[in-house]
C-alpha cells in the first residue's frame, strides 16, 4: 500500500519541539514533503542553526513515521533553520533578528572571552552574526579577532556614509578600538561614551543578521541604560566566576535587566573559569575556586545556567593570538563553548516564541 502525505504529517505530529512545546506540523516547521512509493521526504525546518535538540529530533521524526505509518519506509529527512525574530526589533537595526548583550557584574571574570566565542561559535553552526565590541572603555574584540590593524572601510548607501564592519571567522565586528589609539586611554564622560557607542549601531551597514551580540562593559550604569534604553535588546546573557565576590555582582546585573524599567529577558548565567583541567589530565577537573556557585544561583534566580567553561591556558593564549578557542575542533573548551552557544539559541528561541513572531 503506498503511503500517503496526509499520513507521514498526521504521524509528524506526534513529535513535539522540546522548548516550544508543540508538534512540528502545528508549529509549520515541516516543509517540502514528498512521498513517492515507500520513499518519504521532507524538511524540519528548526528555529536556529544552533539547536541542541537537532539530532534528537531528526530521529524522532525518521521513528514517528516508521512506527504510525509504514515500517518498511525510507525516510529521508533534511534538517534546515530559518531563525526567528522578536517583533521587538530596534528601528535602526531592521534587518537584524536578534540582538544579545553579554553583561557582568564586574570586571575580570572573562565576559570579552565569552562574547567573542559566543559570536565565533553561532557563525560556525551558519547562523548570520555581528559583534558590537560596547566596552568603550576598554575594547578587547579586536585583539580577539586579529583585526587590530584593520581599519573600517565606508560607503555612501542613499546619500548617506556608513560604516562597514570589519569580518573575521564570518563575524561581522565593530569596535571603538578601530577609531581610538590602542596606546592611550579613552576618557570620557558617560553621556560621550553612549553616544559614541550608538554610532557604531546608527552608522553602520550591518546588512541581515540572525544574532548580533553586544560586548558590554562591566557594571550597571550608563552605557547599559543607553543600550537597553535605544537598541531594545531581546535577550542578556550574564557572565561570573565561581567565586562568591563575582556571583554577588552578578546577581546585581540579573535584578538590573529584571528591573519593570529595563525589562530585558535574561537568557541565563555562564559560568567562566569553573574548573581547572590540565593539558596532560583533559579528563580531570579542578574546582580551585569553588563548585557550582553559579549553577545554585541561576537556580535561586530561576535563570538558566547556560555554561561552565574551563579554566584553560590555551583559551587566554587564542584570545591573544585573535583566534576564539571555540574554533579549535574538538578540545574540551571548544565543546564546552559550542554547548554554551547552543543554549544561548535555545532561549532566544523560547523568548521569540513567548512572544508574538516574525520569521
Amino acid at each position: 500500500m503506498s503511503i500517503t502525505k496526509e499520513q507521514v504529517l498526521e504521524a509528524l505530529k506526534n513529535v513535539d519541539d522540546p522548548d516550544l512545546k508543540k508538534d512540528l506540523v502545528t508549529l509549520g516547521m515541516i516543509q517540502d514533503l514528498a512521498v513517492e512509493g515507500k520513499n518519504v521526504n521532507f524538511t524540519v525546518v528548526l528555529t536556529t542553526p544552533a539547536c541542541p535538540m537537532k539530532e534528537m529530533i531528526h530521529k524522532a521524526c525518521v521513528n514517528a513515521v516508521l512506527h504510525f505509518v509504514d515500517k518498511e519506509a525510507i525516510v529521508n529527512v533534511k534538517m534546515s533553520s530559518n531563525v526567528t525574530a522578536s517583533v521587538k526589533t530596534a528601528p535602526l537595526l531592521q534587518n537584524v533578528k536578534n540582538i544579545i548583550a553579554v553583561a557582568s557584574g564586574k570586571g575580570g571574570v572573562g565576559k570579552s572571552t565569552i562574547a567573542s566565542n559566543l559570536a565565533a561559535a553561532l557563525a560556525k553552526q551558519g547562523a548570520k552574526v555581528g559583534l558590537v565590541d560596547a566596552d568603550i572603555y576598554g575594547p578587547s574584540q579586536t585583539i580577539m579577532f586579529d583585526v587590530v590593524h584593520e581599519k573600517p572601510m565606508v560607503k555612501d548607501i542613499d546619500g548617506v556614509t556608513k560604516i562597514i564592519p570589519v569580518e573575521s571567522y564570518g563575524v561581522k565586528l565593530l569596535s571603538i578600538g578601530f577609531f581610538a589609539d590602542t596606546a592611550q586611554p579613552i576618557v570620557w564622560r558617560g553621556p560621550m561614551a553612549s553616544k559614541a557607542l550608538m554610532q557604531l549601531f546608527a552608522d553602520a551597514d550591518w546588512g541581515e543578521l540572525d544574532y548580533m551580540i553586544i560586548d558590554l562593559p562591566p557594571g550597571t550604569g550608563d552605557i547599559q541604560l543607553s543600550l537597553v534604553t535605544d537598541v531594545q535588546v531581546n535577550g542578556v546573557v550574564i557572565v561570573s566566576t565561581p567565586q562568591n565576590v563575582a556571583l554577588a555582582d552578578a546577581q546585581k546585573g540579573v535584578a538590573m535587566f529584571q528591573m519593570p524599567k529595563i525589562n530585558v529577558p535574561v537568557l541565563g548565567i555562564v559560568e567562566n573559569m569553573a574548573y581547572f583541567t590540565p593539558a596532560e589530565l583533559p579528563n580531570n577537573k579542578y574546582y580551585i575556586f569553588g563548585k557550582d556557585g553559579a549553577k545554585k544561583l541561576a537556580e535561586k534566580l530561576n535563570v538558566p545556567l547556560l555554561g561552565e567553561i574551563p579554566l584553560v591556558q590555551s583559551i587566554c593564549e587564542s584570545g591573544d593570538a585573535g583566534r576564539p578557542a571555540v574554533l579549535q575542533d574538538n578540545t574540551p573548551q571548544a565543546l564546552a563553548f559550542m554547548e554554551m552557544a547552543r543554549n544561548v539559541a535555545q532561549q532566544v528561541s523560547i523568548v521569540n516564541a513567548q512572544r508574538e513572531v516574525v520569521v
